[in-house]
């Protein structure tokens, strides 16, 4: 293990998606206690597997980049002298990785390190005790870790490991408003909502709007191109829409991809349901505003802006509404809090310094177990084909790397096979729903 700030620290960091290996990166980088990081990224085959356009976009490099099974990472784990280990996955995917660690029985093994990609406004106690058992769950605010702490505290587990930091990706120059600019972005979520017939409305005012105000340029801030996944399936592309939009699009209104950072650059009011880039935007006191047009529900994570004094509705936007946030919101929540973001992972780069230099670290041991949770561990565990005592499952060990031409074909039909299942989710599925409900 590392002995001074000076000495590269060697850490991994596992991803299942485009959001996951930025999350992951950049925190790996925050919390490493040394000015010198050997970061090794992998990530995790499955169908949110970020294509090369979606990591040139995401823009965070690392020494070297590939991409495993749940098994093959493990290998790579129990075969090399990592330091700190990010997983940078769902809460099932980080449970399966902690027990196949577990597994390894290593004398000097890595401090293991988890957390969340953003707002965390569903699924918390299942999340959280999914990802029990790290050294490390980040907190990504104040509010969130006196919530998580409770969670674990709440069925009797140790809430040590509960650890306050922030989004690693906020920054960027504070707001400065330009004479003559009034660009307004709506930041759309892949899941968030669901519905055809709610995707639409939201895209048809955000539409109205750019025609109601021809001075404004509109923009449509994509995650992701059809056939492509990120963190959550979007069966219904906002792409595919548009194009259906009667009348055409304004000229002044344009979808965009690339970097959220680069975007906020030129924003003048970001707009969005309950995307994660609200905070991005109000850590950058960009004028943003959370949609209540569809409600303010649980399902749409937009509960979690109570009190920010965020929520408005198109109608209010449209007649030049902008929205204030409430300062002690926004401290609760670690954003635009003067002079604090750098510092905010202090907390955390100490606790993982401190954890390097204990020279045998306790085993692994996660609230779920095959005592605790019978009916629900094994099952889980399979699905990423490890046994319930976190080993390979009989003819899931990983195999010696392709090479040569054998890599080629198997990428070429791996691809393939890839391209069938996102052709059934945004095409096949929607529709056999579609007739079920006839």
């Amino acid at each position: 293990m590392p002995t001074s700030t000076s000495e590269a620290v060697r850490v991994a960091v596992l991803a299942d998606s485009d959001t996951r290996w930025k999350w992951g990166a950049l925190t790996a980088r925050r919390i490493a206690p040394s000015t010198s990081v050997e970061l090794s990224g992998f990530l995790l085959r499955g169908r949110a597997t970020p294509t090369a356009r979606q990591l040139a976009e995401v823009g965070v490099s690392a020494d070297e980049l590939r991409e495993v099974t749940g098994n093959e990472f493990l290998r790579a784990m129990r075969d090399g002298s990592y330091d700190i280990v990010v997983l940078a996955l769902v809460g099932g995917g980080v449970q399966a990785m902690l027990h196949g660690l577990a597994a390894l029985g290593q004398d000097r093994r890595p401090v293991v390190v988890t957390g969340y990609v953003g707002v965390v406004y569903e699924k918390l106690s299942d999340g959280l005790l999914l990802r029990h058992g790290a050294d490390v769950v980040l907190a990504n605010s104040r509010h969130d870790a006196t919530r998580f702490r409770a969670v674990y505290e709440g069925v009797g587990a140790d809430a040590g490991s509960v650890t306050e930091a922030a989004l690693p990706f906020l920054g960027g120059a504070p707001y400065r408003p330009q004479e003559g600019r009034g660009t307004v972005v709506f930041a759309v979520q892949p899941s968030v909502p669901e519905s055809r017939a709610d995707r639409a409305y939201l895209l048809r005012r955000l539409v109205e709007h750019a025609r109601l105000h021809p001075d404004r340029e509109v923009l449509l801030k994509l995650r992701s191109k059809p056939g492509e996944h990120t963190t959550h399936l979007e069966e219904i592309p906002y792409q595919k829409l548009a194009e259906k939009l009667p009348g055409g699009l304004p000229p002044n209104f344009r979808p965009v991809y690339g970097n959220m950072g680069e975007v906020l650059d030129r924003t003048d009011l970001l707009v969005t349901v309950s995307s994660t880039a609200a905070l991005e935007a109000l850590h950058r006191r960009i004028p943003t505003a959370v949609l209540t047009d569809l409600g303010v529900r649980e399902a749409l994570g937009n509960h979690h802006f109570l009190g920010s004094g965020l929520l408005a509705s198109w109608d209010r936007l449209d007649g030049g509404h902008r929205p204030t946030p409430d300062a002690d919101w926004l401290s609760r929540q670690g954003v635009a809090a003067e002079g604090s973001y750098e510092s905010a992972f202090d907390e955390a780069r100490k606790r993982v310094a401190e954890l390097l230099l204990v020279p045998r670290l306790p085993a692994i041991a996660p609230y779920y177990t095959p005592a605790t949770a019978p009916g629900y561990l094994p099952g889980l565990l399979a699905r990423h084909h490890l046994a319930p005592d976190g080993t390979p499952l009989a003819g899931a060990a990983p195999k010696a790397e392709a090479t040569g031409v054998r890599r080629v074909v198997r990428d070429a039909v791996r691809q393939a096979a890839r391209g069938a299942y996102r052709h059934g989710v945004q095409r096949v599925a929607p529709v056999i729903r579609r007739m079920g409900e006839l």
